[in-house]
């Protein structure tokens, strides 16, 4: 599982022309799933996120999680994170997982990382055209491999 996860001000999906999801202070987390993907990946990945330590604390200094500063979290799928530019400059997303794997797996993150948070995460729609909007906040990117944990 490969996440990207930005500390936003806000962040909202919108599927033709439709608002479907809106958070305030948070995590906008956009994840990719691949067929080798398990259930050990999204425990490890869901802690991960919860815990990680990246709004300010009362001296600015970033030692505060998502949950202690009572954030919200959007999880939105996005399958281009397995992108392979090594060839040419079509990306190939061979290694992005199958539909039929992925799905079940974006859904139990989805419910692993609302367990984490203890409230119900907002997500986008697997495989629809989204447009997602935010206003990232420092800003902060961070990049999560589950197999490259080290």
């Amino acid at each position: 599982m490969r996440a990207v996860i930005q500390r936003v001000a806000h962040a909202s999906v919108t599927i033709g022309g439709v608002e479907k999801s809106r958070i305030g202070h948070g995590y906008l987390v956009l994840l990719g799933c691949c067929d080798e993907d398990t259930r050990e990946d999204i425990e490890w990945l869901s802690k991960k996120i919860a815990a990680l330590r990246v709004f300010d604390d009362e001296n600015g200094v970033m030692n505060r999680s998502v949950l202690d500063v009572g954030g919200e979290v959007l999880v939105v799928s996005q399958f281009t994170l397995w992108a392979s530019y090594k060839k040419g400059n079509r990306p190939s997303y061979l290694r992005a997982g199958s539909h039929e794997v992925t799905i079940p797996l974006y859904e139990a993150f989805v419910q692993a990382m609302s367990a984490q948070m203890g409230k119900p995460v907002q997500t986008g729609e697997f495989g629809a055209d989204m447009k997602v909007e935010l206003l990232n906040d420092g800003p902060v990117t961070i990049c999560m491999d589950t197999k490259n944990k080290e």
